[in-house]
């Protein structure tokens, strides 16, 4: 049987005699309520449960601390804090059996805030309820709401702010030199139990270690802090990877300072300083720790200092200057590389040229020959594709110089491709529409969709260093280069169709990659929105151009599957309905066999193709082929 001293707040006795007391049985030597607790004298020998809130438990925290008392808590109503820090159940009756069934005391640190204990939590900013919040609601779906609430938050403007950032080495001095950089906010907790956000991202973190956390929001972009935030409605309770924008610092001591007043919460309770000098005092209080509270006789005082990705130098000065752009901000600093390899693309070179006219040529082979292999041959060694991204980058960043170079260079490359693709067709005899022809010369929707996917990959892949291997697939994906050889072909022939059909398309891919990369760089942080602006602006109004055909091809290829899908397979009086192929939309013409158990004559020739038209309710114009199943 223990010996208990209970204190508890008086205004809500009627609960401690109903609830807690019962709980207790007899265990309890004497009960005093909180505001005559300073009647009482108590030694280190006397055990103390407190059923009080926060601010009583604050208020008695120096006096515990000074005294050394042996030191339990219950749930309060109005102890969140308090119960979250030293990981008290939420529910009475468990909270109370721990209390009674466990023996041992142990000795555990206090985290101090300009000399001030932290029950729980220090919050710095005012912005930062997407990460530290609780889900204390036990209802699924209103938890979940909760958590689209703050999702919906981090759409708000916001703006970092300044910070001077110091903390304790290896060796327990202080560094030499500051970190100066801009935040969101912080969130500084003596162990990982403390907040939901420490939970999953901290690990090997004890009540009992010396050390505290210190986790530093400095996100780039409102993208990064909505990202996290889509990611917390549906995150599970498993440990997660640390955010990109998230520093983690695990010390002894902190010291953060600002030339602005710096707001910040201990506890739920709104302060304001210059500076805020954090500081663990170790083994500080006996108490019995709550179920959720880990504790380690052989803690390992491992110090941890991540803050490899806190903004610094020339994007520090951009961050602070304006509100948080929504993408990331790339600096020229950061990718000086992309920028040299993208105005050496947009130059005009022999190995250029060469290169052009050797895809050329063996794109058109592989059109007379109808080889796929060989086309794709000539997709890989194109160069095209790089002058293209630097187009695009030029169009971002309203840069007259990329810009004229990389269409200069464009346009070189394509009339080398066009003499030299008219000069074959010249000289080969052959004059025939095959299927890697005629797959060129009616672009659709599709193919600016492709095309659009394919500026994406370029502008990602120019972009990261270690995806650049994937260029070649992209120059597949895109197909500059057998466009404009059927283009080539088309003029060499004289066949107009052929010429404009593939053209298009050629102006397709041409459009359609230009502003996906431009997309992509702006998403990628390479330019302002507002000085994009005009640029993406223009690149539009050519895609919306390009559309228009495209959308009537797209039409028409709709309309050609929905006749195929109608009449493939149908049985009719006569016989099943085989390979069928439009030949012409607009008057529709038709190319299909019938295959039927013994020949026809010219009257069931006229059947069939009333029975065609009746089916597809217009007048057809139709060749027939006829196969005899024995």
């Amino acid at each position: 049987m223990k010996s208990i001293t209970l204190i508890y707040d008086e205004r809500l006795e009627e609960e401690v005699e109903s609830k807690v007391l019962p709980l207790l049985e007899n265990n309890v030597k004497i009960k005093i309520p909180y505001k005559n607790h300073k009647k009482y004298e108590f030694s280190e020998e006397d055990f103390i449960v407190c059923y009080l809130s926060d601010e009583q438990v604050r208020e008695l925290f120096d006096v515990i601390i000074e005294h050394h008392w042996k030191i339990g808590f219950l749930p309060h109503p109005k102890m969140t804090e308090a119960r979250q820090g030293f990981g008290v159940s939420s529910k009475l009756e468990i909270a109370v059996d721990n209390i009674l069934n466990t023996d041992e005391v142990v000795e555990v640190d206090v985290l101090f805030a300009n000399g001030q204990p932290v029950l729980n939590k220090l919050i710095v900013g005012s912005s930062f309820s997407l990460l530290y919040s609780l889900d204390n609601e036990e209802f699924f779906f209103k938890k979940y709401l909760n958590r689209f609430k703050r999702f919906l938050n981090s759409f708000k403007r916001v703006k970092l702010h300044p910070y001077s950032i110091n903390w304790s080495k290896d060796n327990g001095e202080m560094q030499s030199k500051a970190v100066d950089t801009a935040a969101l906010g912080m969130v500084v907790v003596q162990h990982g139990q403390s907040s939901i956000l420490s939970r999953r991202i901290i690990e090997d973190s004890y009540a009992n270690d010396g050390m505290l956390h210190c986790l530093i929001l400095a996100p780039k972009s409102i993208w990064e802090i909505i990202k996290f935030g889509f990611y917390s409605i549906f995150k599970s309770s498993k440990r997660s990877k640390l955010p990109d924008y998230v520093a983690h610092i695990k010390t002894d001591k902190v010291s953060i300072s600002s030339n602005q007043p710096i707001s910040y919460a201990i506890d739920e309770v709104l302060v304001s300083a210059k500076s805020i000098e954090l500081e663990v005092q170790p083994k500080a209080i006996g108490i019995v720790p709550g179920t959720a509270l880990e504790t380690n006789d052989q803690v390992k005082k491992t110090k941890v200092f991540k803050v490899q990705n806190l903004p610094q130098g020339e994007l520090k000065n951009e961050l602070l200057e304006r509100y948080l752009p929504f993408t990331n901000h790339a600096t020229t600093e950061e990718f000086k590389w992309l920028f040299t390899t993208l105005r050496e693309n947009s130059k005009t070179t022999s190995s250029y040229l060469v290169l052009m006219a050797l895809s050329t040529i063996i794109a058109t082979f592989g059109l007379f020959g109808d080889s796929s292999p060989v086309i794709i041959g000539a997709m890989i060694l194109a160069p095209l594709m790089s002058p293209i991204i630097s187009l695009a980058m030029g169009v971002l960043r309203q840069d007259d110089q990329l810009i004229s170079r990389s269409f200069t260079t464009i346009g070189y490359g394509m009339a080398i491709g066009y003499v030299f693709a008219i000069l074959i067709t010249w000289f080969t005899p052959l004059n025939i529409m095959n299927g890697e022809i005629s797959a060129r010369i009616r672009p659709n929707l599709l193919d600016l969709g492709v095309a659009a996917a394919s500026g994406v990959a370029g502008a990602y892949a120019h972009s990261k260093k270690e995806v650049a291997k994937t260029l070649a697939g992209v120059a597949i994906a895109v197909a500059l280069v057998p466009p404009l050889a059927v283009s080539g072909v088309g003029f060499g022939w004289g066949d107009w169709a052929v010429f404009w059909g593939a053209l298009l398309l050629l102006g397709t891919n041409l459009a359609g990659m230009v502003l996906a990369a431009a997309l992509t760089f702006l998403f990628l942080g390479f330019s302002p929105f507002r000085l994009a602006k005009k640029g993406l602006t223009i690149s539009l109004f050519f895609v919306v151009l390009i559309s228009t055909p495209l959308a009537f091809g797209f039409s028409k290829m709709v309309k050609e599957n929905k006749i195929i899908q109608n009449l493939s397979g149908k049985e009719i009086s006569v016989g099943v309905l085989r390979d069928v192929k439009v030949i012409r939309v607009s008057p529709l013409k038709i190319s299909l066999t019938v295959v039927s158990e013994s020949p026809l004559d010219i009257n069931q020739l006229n059947e069939v193709k009333e029975d065609i038209e009746d089916a597809l309710g217009q007048e057809i114009e139709l060749e027939l082929s006829v196969a005899v199943k024995f």
